[in-house]
């Protein structure tokens, strides 16, 4: 049996993954310029999180999933640059806010090692 943290790990991504579905808008707010097809890469991008975080919560999968998760959170360190540079992006969020988010970005990226 896996332990709770990495079911936790599982859920929180599906669920990111559906919001993608619900507030497509949202998402393409805060990508940055130059990523072609915002619509489609919100789309995509919630598909993997989605997928990703099923296979984190199956044991034959895990590690496969957390090193795709760990991709895809150094990608969106990218989102998180772009939010803190340009003031729509960061849908008036305070600064501190945004700041913080980078080393949560990292904090994540390590829960994920820990299933590789």
């Amino acid at each position: 049996m896996l332990p709770w943290h990495q079911y936790l790990m599982g859920v929180l991504f599906v669920l990111a993954g559906m919001n993608h579905f619900r507030k497509p808008k949202l998402y393409e707010r805060i990508m940055p310029p130059y990523i072609p097809a915002h619509s489609a890469m919100v789309m995509l991008s919630g598909i993997a999180e989605m997928i990703l975080g099923f296979m984190v919560m199956n044991k034959n999968t895990q590690s496969e999933a957390a090193w795709g998760i760990i991709i895809m959170l150094l990608v969106f360190l990218s989102v998180h640059i772009y939010m803190l540079q340009n003031e729509k992006a960061a849908m008036k969020m305070p600064k501190w806010v945004l700041i913080l988010r980078l080393p949560l970005q990292f904090g994540l990226i390590y829960w994920a090692y820990l299933y590789t």
